[in-house]
């Protein structure tokens, strides 16, 4: 079974692991998936910011 990944680097979807962990996406099941993958992230971006209280203004308590 074939490993697709987004490359950062190359801004592409490639087969196999040919670039380094750091610089890639992945894996994905299908090529359609790798295509996707910056949507993704951004999606989860979204989300995290929404949930997080930093994004929203609460302030937390520090540590001094």
């Amino acid at each position: 079974m074939a490993s697709w990944w987004y490359c950062l680097n190359h801004g592409r979807v490639e087969e196999g692991a040919a670039c380094a962990n750091a610089d890639r996406l992945g894996p994905y099941e299908s090529r359609e998936e790798a295509a996707h993958a910056l949507d993704r992230v951004r999606e989860r971006n979204e989300a995290w910011q929404k949930e997080d209280e930093r994004w929203n203004g609460e302030t937390t308590e520090t540590q001094g």
